[in-house]
């Protein structure tokens, strides 16, 4: 396992140092533009215009859960070792996963891990380290998650708990890409006392933008998922409170209406090594 403390995993590679395919939509440039970032092209700014209303609050609120739960795991935990998949392009200084994790805990070690090219351009200038941990990223897709985890324990001690991070990725895995199995292999290789947080879409709660909804389906292809299924991904893990909820939900004070405000973002962090369920 390498420690050194660094900025990126290596060099770019030839691919990934040409200029990016703005012929065809990006996830992670789509989420860049929703959040109002600039890392981003028109092919993606069209996308993000045609979809629903609601894309830009998930978004938003989908971000502010990672802030609060990374901040949570770090903090209350003990865990100095954490697996980001599906990373997306870096914000603003101070607002990324190793940022809030190191602060709290200089020594942490942070592993990044996505497999679009332009992000892991934009990792190698911003993602860096505090002095006393480490900061990598890895070009690798979640689809292998063999490969993946091969790549990570150069890195990260599998003998020691770690927290895993799968913020809105597993709905680009579609069905017969099998999701579940993904998430199980990587569960599986954690030591008991690691985490798992997930972030996942769910559109069902605004039937009025169905077509607005499937029309991001068609050019970005994912799989929107259910409560109940989304519960799916922490069988046999130890849920913890509040429990399986909206983003905005999670760790927050509830909002003082009548009518439960709607959301499309379930989120959860469980542990490892119990059999129970949240």
């Amino acid at each position: 396992m390498r420690t050194e403390s660094t900025r990126h995993d290596r060099p770019l590679s030839r691919a990934a140092a040409r200029r990016p395919d703005t012929s065809q939509p990006s996830p992670a440039r789509v989420y860049n533009y929703l959040l109002g970032g600039k890392d981003n092209y028109a092919v993606d700014q069209e996308v993000a215009h045609k979809s629903p209303d609601f894309f830009r609050d998930a978004a938003l609120q989908n971000r502010a859960f990672m802030r609060r739960a990374v901040k949570w795991v770090a903090s209350t935990t003990g865990i100095e070792q954490f697996l980001d998949v599906g990373t997306g392009i870096p914000t603003d200084t101070g607002t990324n996963l190793h940022e809030i994790v190191q602060s709290i805990n200089p020594r942490a070690r942070v592993v990044y891990a996505d497999n679009d090219p332009i992000v892991m351009a934009h990792a190698q200038a911003l993602l860096v380290s505090a002095s006393q941990g480490s900061t990598n990223y890895l070009q690798v897709d979640l689809r292998r998650p063999e490969v993946l985890l091969q790549k990570a324990q150069e890195y990260l001690d599998f003998t020691c708990p770690v927290a895993l991070s799968l913020i809105a990725v597993l709905h680009f895995i579609t069905d017969d890409q099998d999701p579940y199995g993904i998430v199980r292999t990587l569960v599986e290789a954690l030591p008991s006392g690691s985490y798992l947080t997930i972030s996942h879409g769910d559109v069902t709660g605004f039937p009025d933008d169905a077509e607005g909804s499937a029309s991001y389906g068609k050019k970005i292809p994912s799989q929107f998922r259910t409560r109940e299924e989304v519960a799916g991904f922490f069988d046999g893990l130890d849920l913890l409170p509040p429990g399986l909820v909206m983003a905005h939900e999670w760790h927050q004070q509830p909002l003082k209406t009548s009518k439960p405000k709607p959301g499309a973002i379930w989120v959860g962090v469980a542990r490892t090594g119990s059999t129970s369920r949240g």
